[in-house]
């Protein structure tokens, strides 16, 4: 950024002083406590998710008089969506309800209670033993019948393979669920609490809103929201977003950081740069890169070609021509190739530039946050704690608005280019809302430099005048890059992608003074 761009800011802030002074820093605080909303993310742990799992188990069981094993297998069906489950049912009855999920309506006698069992030997259609016992056979709910080493061989293959939450009948065609309990009883202790274990997980696995921290190593976390989307904080530490769980990427959607990441890690751009800045030889197909001006090449097979067109040549040559060749004719489809390569190797590179440099600048800040605290420590004596806050405050939304920024450069890079939006704009509406953007960015990004140059200052050795007059230049650059950030949310979001991209899934995360969502520990 120029120089001319820094002297505007600060001429901006002098002229602004005097509205600076007439901020209500009371007001302000008690405005952001008004816009903290409740907390609608939990933490659970694995207690919790057994006890998350038991109400909502008996609560079906209730309602519909069901076993606890016809619950599950519903619940995991309608991915534990109670109220699409009873939907379901209210609208289609039970025995579609329960045909759907893999379920049997009724109960088929159990072969130890029929008399004519005990006497008759019976054949299994697996193994195909014909002089088995009754009590030596397992008759599931579907009618299917066979040798209790059958089963246990079919669930034991099932359970290791991880398929356990849904194991359906050996029978050819039969989709219906066995039951869990039976499950436990013929499989060994060891994966019978195996079999529990991801029975437990699957209100995890098969729940849209619950799902696991992604943190690494893995905490052993889970976390439920009550809204769909958004970015939430572990207790771990780890942020993420909850659709993606992708770190924590809002302006962003999800599809353009998921874009963008596969774009940083593939060879796209190498070989963009490839077809920029070198050219294939004719013989043996290796890229060669030229070095000086001369347009006559020689690969290291021993080839000679021309650098203007590709074309074998021989190996003389004047200022003006060379031996055996001649590239007079125009190949405009090859010089448009490279054209399009150069022009978006160029902007791939410039809006990288500027996301890794504030995700670096991000990383010193963070160390700048333990910094402050350290500082703000050292100060015990001079002031009371409650004036203390100001310092970790504006550190705290340093760190949250210098992410914020560098995410800007990815959004910006999808939302002003052709790979998502090409036919959604004109491009003079593109032009009109990228200068909308890039005004408001710009604007972020002299406060956010001018809140981090007042925040590097060695302020524990400052006296209570010098104190009082740094925190009343944080709190004032922070008042203004929260407003900023909010606007610039409400830009993407009304200006940007509101009107633009309806019917496309480029939902963002809300914007959060008080930062990203930190969940809270889960109570049945």
């Amino acid at each position: 950024m120029d120089d001319d761009y820094y002297l505007s800011c600060e001429e901006d802030e002098e002229e602004e002083e005097d509205d600076y002074d007439k901020v209500d820093y009371d007001q302000y605080e008690q405005a952001q406590r008004e816009e903290t909303t409740k907390s609608t993310s939990r933490i659970m742990t694995n207690e919790s998710l057994v006890a998350a799992q038991k109400e909502v188990l008996a609560r079906v069981m209730e309602l519909l008089t069901l076993k606890k094993s016809q619950a599950r297998t519903l619940l995991i069906h309608y991915q534990w969506n109670v109220d699409k489950l009873l939907d379901v049912y209210s609208e289609r009855g039970k025995d579609s309800l329960f045909k759907t999920a893999g379920l049997t309506v009724f109960s088929h006698t159990s072969l130890s209670e029929s008399r004519y069992s005990l006497r008759k030997k019976m054949t299994c259609e697996i193994c195909m033993d014909d002089d088995l016992q009754s009590y030596t056979m397992t008759r599931m709910d579907c009618g299917h019948c066979f040798c209790n080493n059958c089963w246990k061989e079919h669930f034991t293959v099932k359970i290791n393979e991880g398929m356990s939450k849904r194991i359906t009948c050996m029978a050819h065609k039969c989709n219906a669920i066995c039951d869990e309990d039976v499950v436990k009883k013929l499989v060994y202790p060891e994966l019978a609490e195996k079999f529990d274990r991801f029975l437990v997980e699957s209100y995890v696995d098969d729940n849209k809103r619950v799902k696991w921290c992604p943190s690494t190593p893995h905490c052993g976390n889970a976390i439920r929201r009550e809204d769909d989307g958004g970015e939430v904080e572990c207790s771990c530490g780890h942020q993420f977003c909850f659709s993606c769980l992708s770190e924590s990427h809002s302006p962003c959607s999800c599809l353009m950081w998921k874009l963008w990441k596969k774009k940083c890690e593939d060879e796209s751009e190498t070989l963009n740069w490839i077809t920029v800045h070198t050219r294939m030889c004719p013989k043996c197909s290796k890229s060669v890169q030229r070095s000086d001006g001369c347009n006559l090449m020689t690969c290291i097979c021993g080839q000679h070609f021309c650098w203007l067109c590709g074309g074998a040549t021989g190996l003389s040559h004047t200022g003006t021509t060379i031996d055996g060749h001649s590239c007079g004719k125009f190949k405009e489809e090859k010089v448009k190739q490279i054209e399009i390569a150069k022009r978006d190797l160029k902007r791939y590179t410039h809006y990288y530039h500027q996301y890794r440099s504030h995700t670096d600048s991000s990383k010193q800040e963070f160390k700048l946050r333990e910094s402050v605290r350290e500082k703000v420590a050292s100060l015990s004596e001079k002031t009371l704690k409650s004036e203390q806050k100001w310092a970790s405050n504006g550190a705290d939304l340093l760190f949250r608005s210098r992410k914020v920024l560098s995410y800007t450069y990815v959004f910006a890079f999808y939302m002003f280019g052709e790979e998502l939006f090409k036919d959604e704009m004109s491009d003079e509406e593109r032009e009109m809302k990228k200068i909308l953007f890039e005004n408001l960015q710009q604007q972020l990004i002299g406060y956010i430099e001018s809140l981090s140059k007042t925040l590097n200052q060695p302020f524990d050795d400052y006296s209570s005048d010098e104190l009082e007059k740094m925190s009343d230049e944080t709190m004032r650059f922070g008042i203004v890059v929260d407003n900023l950030c909010k606007e610039m949310y409400e830009c993407i979001e009304n200006e940007l992608l509101g009107p633009t991209v309806a019917g496309h899934n480029h939902s963002i995360a809300p914007y959060r003074s008080e930062g990203i969502e930190k969940a809270i520990e889960f109570w049945c």
